[in-house]
């Protein structure tokens, strides 16, 4: 099937800013902050089309973790889903995240390519806008994400997720919240970015 979404990106873990998981002025940095990275993505698709399956105006989001010492740094994960979108919106999305239908997924997402454990795909009240410096996300009942200003270093800044070939900003979060299952964490002061993206397979 082919595919194809666009439209912003952002994300928050419990790195310091700058997360060493970025390119800093194109160089790649190296382990997470303190050896275990627990975050949370978020997309709002505005223009989207799996084989004949319209995707626009849909969001997406999840939360994260993975251990740098844990050979291959498998990613555990929830996936959540925008509930507004039909059971056959919710299949192609699905399909795209996890890496199903390749293509660009499998350049961008490390959870697609390497070993993981997806502990479950939620269809949920996700509320989110992307506004630059002023990101918020809320996915009901489980995640909470508030972006406190822009990081102040003047470091060129890249991201594998929305890919290293396109711009993006370095943030400062002022909460990073989880509760769902094994992933439950709180943090503030931590690290974030925004950015676009264009995928496609």
């Amino acid at each position: 099937m082919a595919w194809r979404i666009r439209g912003t990106y952002f994300e928050s873990c419990n790195c310091d800013p700058i997360c060493p998981c970025r390119r800093v002025d194109g160089v790649a940095v190296g382990r997470s902050t303190h050896g275990v990275c627990l975050g949370v993505l978020s997309w709002a698709i505005e223009d989207g089309l799996a084989g004949t399956v319209d995707l626009t105006g849909l969001s997406v989001a999840m939360a994260i973790s993975f251990d740098d010492d844990e050979p291959g740094s498998p990613w555990t994960w929830v996936l959540y889903l925008d509930g507004r979108a039909s059971e056959e919106q919710r299949a192609a999305i699905e399909s795209i995240y996890t890496g199903e239908l390749a293509g660009d997924a499998l350049e961008h997402f490390p959870w697609a390519w390497k070993a993981s454990e997806l502990v479950a795909v939620r269809p949920a009240d996700i509320e989110l806008s992307h506004e630059p410096r002023r990101q918020w996300l809320r996915v009901r009942d489980h995640v909470s994400v508030t972006i406190r200003d822009r990081y102040a270093g003047l470091e060129t800044v890249t991201c594998v997720i929305p890919g290293h070939d396109r711009g993006g900003e370095e943030l400062v979060a002022n909460e990073l919240h989880v509760d769902d299952g094994p992933l439950a964490f709180d943090y503030s002061g931590v690290c974030g970015y925004g950015s676009t993206f264009d995928y496609s397979g």
